[in-house]
C-alpha cells in the first residue's frame, strides 16, 4: 500500500523532498542540510531561498523537534494500520456553501491558512473543482492573489506573498481545460500574480506557477499566445535565473519546458532577446552534470536558439559551448544525440564555421563520436546531418597530426 502523502511541513522548501537532517537558517526557515549547503556552497548564495533574504551569516541550527516529528510520522505512515486509522483532512466541499466560503476566504486576515484547507478540501475531488470554478472561485483567486501582490509591493509583511502563493497553489490543482476557465486566468488579475509567484516565489509556488501555465498552453494550443499580458523579457530573465541556480531537478526541467513553450510561440526578435540575456550561455553550462530530461529539454532549447543569427553567434563565442554539446553525443539518449548533431550542424553547416568551432569539435572527441552515428541505429535525419558535417569538413580535420589514422581513411571514404 503505498504511503501517505507527508504533511507539507515535512518537505524541504529547495528540493521538496521529504526532509532527512532539517536545519534552521537565520530567517528561521528549515531546510534539508543538503539543499541549503548546496545552495550556500555550490552555487555561491547569501540569500534565504524562501525569503530572499540576504543572510549575514551561513550558520545552520539543527531542528531536532522537527526531526523527530518527521521521525514519528515515517513510523505511522509505514504501519499497516495507519491509513485505516487516519481521519480525512476536511469535510467535503459543499456546492451550495462556496459562496459563503468564497466571502470567509477574501475577509478573513489568516487568508493562508482558509486556501491551504481549501486546497485539501479540492484536492483530487473533480466534482468539487468543478463547481469551484462554476461559482466563481477562480475570479475570487483573482482578487485575493491582485491584492496580495500589491501589499507586498507595497512593503507588506511577508505572509502577503505567502497568501498569493497559496491561491496559486489552489488555481493549479483546477483542470484549467475549458475556454472559460482559460479565458479567465489569462486575465492580469490572475496572469500577473501567477508570473510574480514564478519569478520571486518558494520552490513549492513556483512548480505550481509553471504547472498553470503548462496547462494554460495545452488548452489554447499552439495557435494561440498566451504571453501578450506578460512581460516575456523579466519572465525569461526569472526563468534562467532559475536554471542558474539549479537548486532542483524537477524545477529545472519545468522551467526549461516554459522556456521552450515561450520560444515556440515567439520567434524572431524574441529569440534573439531571449539570448540577448544570455540563454545560450546559461543553457551550455547547464548541460555538462544534467540528467537526461534536462539535458533533452536544453539541447531544444539550444537548437531553436541557434536557428538564428544571434544565436549561433552567442553560441560560438562561448569557450566551452561545442565541447559541452559534443559531450552529450551517444551519452545521454538518443533523442539528445539528434539534438546534438543538429546543433552542431547549425554552428558548422549552416552557415560558414570559425575555425575554432571545427578544432573545438576535433579536440574534444566530437568528430570520433560523429563516425560512430553512422555506425549505430538513429534516424535517417541525424545520420544524413552527421555524413554531412564531416564530409565537408573532413579535409579540414585530416590536417591535423593527432588525428587518428583509422578515422582518416574512413573520412577519405565518406568523401
Amino acid at each position: 500500500m503505498a504511503m501517505e502523502e507527508p504533511p507539507q511541513l515535512f518537505l524541504c522548501p529547495i528540493s521538496m523532498e521529504l526532509m532527512e537532517d532539517p536545519v534552521t537558517v537565520l530567517t528561521g526557515v528549515t531546510y534539508d542540510r543538503s539543499s541549503i549547503e548546496r545552495w550556500f556552497f555550490k552555487y555561491g548564495k547569501a540569500t534565504c531561498p524562501a525569503t530572499m533574504q540576504r543572510l549575514n551569516s551561513f550558520d545552520l541550527t539543527p531542528n531536532h523537534t522537527l526531526k523527530r516529528v518527521i521521525s514519528t510520522w515515517l513510523d505511522h505512515a509505514s504501519s499497516p494500520s495507519s491509513s485505516s486509522s487516519s481521519t480525512p483532512l476536511c469535510n467535503k466541499l459543499e456546492r451550495e456553501k462556496l459562496p459563503s466560503v468564497f466571502a470567509s476566504i477574501e475577509a478573513t486576515p489568516f487568508k493562508v491558512t482558509a486556501l491551504k484547507n481549501l486546497r485539501r478540501c479540492m484536492d483530487g475531488d473533480v466534482a468539487a473543482q468543478k463547481d469551484f470554478v462554476a461559482y466563481g472561485g477562480i475570479q475570487v483567486l483573482g482578487r485575493v492573489m491582485t491584492q496580495a501582490l500589491a501589499e507586498s509591493c507595497a512593503g507588506g509583511d511577508f505572509s502577503s506573498f505567502r497568501t498569493c502563493e497559496e491561491a496559486g497553489a489552489v488555481l493549479a490543482t483546477l483542470p484549467l481545460s475549458d475556454d472559460a476557465s482559460v479565458e479567465l486566468v489569462l486575465k492580469p488579475e490572475c496572469m500577473k500574480p501567477v508570473v510574480a509567484v514564478l519569478q520571486r516565489g518558494s520552490a513549492e509556488s513556483r512548480l505550481h506557477a509553471m504547472a498553470i501555465l503548462a496547462k494554460i498552453s495545452r488548452a489554447i494550443g499552439a495557435d494561440r499566445d498566451w504571453t501578450p499580458g506578460v512581460d516575456v523579457d523579466d519572465l525569461v530573465k526569472s526563468l534562467l535565473e532559475l536554471l542558474s541556480d539549479g537548486a532542483s531537478a524537477k524545477l529545472s526541467y519545468r522551467a526549461l519546458d516554459v522556456l521552450l513553450d515561450v520560444t515556440a510561440r515567439s520567434r524572431g526578435a524574441r529569440r534573439a532577446k531571449a539570448v540577448e540575456v544570455g540563454a545560450v550561455c546559461v543553457l551550455v553550462e547547464l548541460l555538462p552534470d544534467a540528467e537526461r530530461r534536462i539535458a533533452e529539454r536544453a539541447l531544444l532549447l539550444l537548437k531553436r536558439l541557434c536557428k538564428c543569427p544571434e544565436g549561433r553567434l552567442a553560441f560560438v563565442e562561448h569557450a566551452l559551448a561545442v565541447s559541452a554539446v559534443a559531450q552529450t553525443l551517444l551519452r545521454v539518449s538518443r533523442l539528445a544525440s539528434g539534438l546534438a548533431v543538429s546543433v552542431l550542424w547549425l554552428v558548422a553547416c549552416a552557415v560558414t564555421p570559425a575555425e575554432r568551432v571545427l578544432d573545438d569539435m576535433l579536440m574534444s572527441g566530437g568528430v570520433a563520436k560523429l563516425l560512430a552515428l553512422l555506425q549505430v541505429e538513429n534516424s535517417a535525419s541525424t545520420k544524413e546531418k552527421a555524413a554531412k558535417l564531416l564530409s565537408v569538413h573532413g579535409a579540414f580535420w585530416r590536417q591535423y597530426p593527432c588525428f587518428p589514422t583509422d578515422l582518416r581513411d574512413y573520412l577519405k571514404f565518406l568523401n
